[in-house]
């Protein structure tokens, strides 16, 4: 029995689950909520400045220059998402309602995540250089693409002129909390390059601590903001399965798809936890500006859901591809 649960227990995917309960449960008053955002964007900041000083500068390069798995990031998170999100929000329409199904077809329509796909591609000992930067490119486009997406795709999204001054503000946050201080990082790691890499403790902690902090943060102010008020049990339940299908079906598809651009393991590895993802960071600000403030909070919902359910999942993957031969 001891082997069996050290084999499919993860004691970060149960340290994980703890955290997202106490997130639900305990109340986070807004002196505090704002103390545990400043951490989760200070620990972003940290893992990417690490980053930086771990990754040799021709890694980055050749991640740069790597089109198959870059050009399989853009596919999946912005073709394959989409069509798959418009499918499932014209199924489950009758299921949960028709703001519900709208939320679900937002998520689809978002960047992927940059922190959490790149903490994953390391645990499970994949392409990190490629991650970032085919996470990060996701993530510049999805400024622009993101909005227009919703504009066509979703007749009733408002609030177009707003989307400009967001996309500014999220362009700006992309470039100082995770571009800058990985430069900072690729600057300082002829020096400090080989210390980190002989420390992979030093990454790891980083990784699943930075994880913890924003999977808190994020749990903590969607209770604070009401955001599950006036959702039934039973829609949860149902979006809890959709969305667990949906996941399902992108891994697939990300995973299947690696094997057939014929991209080696740490590759494939790069474009699963990339091109599966969804950005709740992006995904949330985005909603309040595109869509009526008594829309936005439903519609957020799948987004949070989703988001939760993708760490999980995911958490459990990498830990089992990081112990391939």
């Amino acid at each position: 029995m001891r082997r069996v649960l050290s084999r499919w227990v993860d004691p970060f995917v149960v340290t994980l689950v703890v955290v997202m309960v106490l997130g639900l449960v305990v109340p986070v008053g807004p002196g505090v909520q704002q103390v545990v955002d400043v951490a989760a964007d200070v620990a972003v900041t940290i893992l990417f400045l690490v980053y930086g000083a771990r990754l040799s500068t021709r890694e980055v390069w050749a991640g740069l220059r790597n089109w198959r798995l870059q050009g399989g990031i853009l596919v999946a998170t912005y073709v394959l998402f989409p069509v798959l999100g418009l499918v499932v929000a014209w199924a489950i329409t009758p299921l949960v309602g028709a703001p519900l199904a709208a939320g679900m077809l937002y998520l689809s329509l978002l960047p992927s995540t940059v922190q959490s796909s790149v903490a994953f591609t390391s645990v499970a000992r994949g392409n990190v250089a490629g991650a970032i930067c085919g996470a990060t490119v996701s993530n510049v486009l999805g400024m622009v693409l993101t909005p227009l997406l919703v504009l066509w795709l979703m007749t009733d999204a408002e609030g177009g002129s707003a989307t400009a001054g967001h996309g500014l503000d999220g362009l700006q946050t992309v470039l100082l909390q995770l571009l800058l201080p990985f430069v900072v990082g690729q600057l300082l790691q002829p020096w400090v390059g080989d210390r980190v890499r002989a420390r992979r403790w030093l990454t790891l902690s980083v990784d699943r601590g930075t994880i913890l902090v924003v999977v808190f943060s994020a749990v903590a102010a969607a209770s604070s903001a009401g955001v599950w008020a006036g959702i039934s049990g039973w829609a949860i339940v149902a979006l809890l399965v959709v969305s667990g299908v949906f996941l399902a079906i992108m891994l697939g598809l990300t995973w299947w798809g690696g094997a057939a651009l014929k991209l080696p393991a740490e590759d494939r590895i790069a474009l699963l936890m990339c091109g599966s993802k969804k950005s709740l960071a992006t995904g949330l600000p985005m909603a309040s500006v595109l869509f009526p403030v008594a829309a936005a909070g439903v519609i957020a919902v799948p987004v949070i859901i989703f988001h939760q359910l993708q760490l999980v999942v995911c958490a459990v993957l990498a830990r089992r591809l990081a112990l391939r031969d």
